[in-house]
C-alpha cells in the first residue's frame, strides 16, 4: 500500500508575524490586546492563504492611459470558522476579504476522551462552489480540525486551506494523515501537547484570552 504524501505545512516566519505572536503569548497582554494582535496577525495569515489563487488579465483604464491588470479569476471564497475561538481570526481576515461567504462549525472538546462534539453547522449554500479558508486559532490534537474538514468535505468543497495560530506536532500529524490534501498554514508548531491537550508552551486558551472568560 502506498502511503499518500503528507499535505505541506507554512510556518510563517515573517518577523512581523512572530513579533505580534510573541506579544500574543505574554500572559500580560489583555483581552483587549489579545483581539487587536489576533486580528492584526490574521491579515498576513489571509495574505499567504491565498496566494494560489488565479488571476485574469483584464483592460482598465487608468487616470493617465490603457493597461493591461490582473483580477482574481472568479473564484468565490468562504470563510469558516471552528466556534467559538475562530471568530477572532475571521473578524481579522474579512478586512482583507469582504467578500468572502461565511461559514460556522460549532464543536467542543469532550474533556474526558478530547473528541471533538458538534453542536452547530451553517454554511453557505454554494459552498460547494467555494474555496474555502478554515481558521481555528489552535491545531492542538487536530481532531476538531479534521471533523470539521469531515464535514465541509461531505458537504461537497474540493479545495481548502486550514489557519491557525499555533500548532502542536501531534496536531499536525493526526490532521496531515486524515486529511494529506490540506494545506496547513500557521505561526509557530510549539513543543507538544500536555496531558489535558494543551499546546506548550502555547499561549493558553484562545477563546478565553479573546472573549474574557475563564
Amino acid at each position: 500500500m502506498i502511503t499518500p504524501p503528507a499535505a505541506p505545512v507554512v510556518v510563517l516566519d515573517h518577523p512581523l508575524v512572530q513579533h505580534k505572536l510573541t506579544r500574543l503569548r505574554q500572559a500580560s497582554t489583555s483581552t483587549a490586546g489579545f483581539r487587536r494582535l489576533t486580528r492584526e496577525i490574521s491579515l498576513l495569515m489571509a495574505y499567504e492563504a491565498t496566494r494560489d489563487l488565479p488571476l485574469e488579465a483584464v483592460e482598465i483604464e487608468t487616470p493617465l492611459e490603457h493597461m493591461e491588470g490582473r483580477l482574481l479569476s472568479g473564484k468565490k471564497l468562504c470563510l469558516v470558522s471552528i466556534l467559538r475561538a475562530g471568530n477572532g481570526i475571521l473578524d481579522g481576515m474579512l478586512d482583507l476579504l469582504p467578500a468572502a461567504r461565511v461559514g460556522h462549525i460549532g464543536l467542543f472538546r469532550d474533556p474526558e476522551t478530547l473528541e471533538p462534539v458538534e453542536y452547530y453547522m451553517k454554511l453557505p449554500e454554494d459552498i460547494d462552489a467555494r474555496f474555502c479558508i478554515v481558521v481555528d486559532p489552535m491545531l492542538a490534537t487536530g481532531h476538531s480540525a479534521s471533523a470539521a474538514i469531515d464535514r465541509l468535505k461531505r458537504a461537497g468543497v474540493r479545495q481548502l486551506v486550514f489557519v491557525c495560530l499555533l500548532a502542536a506536532p501531534e496536531g499536525v500529524a493526526f490532521l496531515s494523515a486524515a486529511h494529506p490534501d490540506v494545506k496547513v498554514i500557521t505561526c509557530s508548531i510549539d513543543r507538544e501537547l500536555d496531558s489535558h491537550g494543551y499546546i506548550r508552551p502555547g499561549l493558553g486558551d484562545a477563546g478565553d484570552r479573546l472573549f474574557g472568560t475563564k
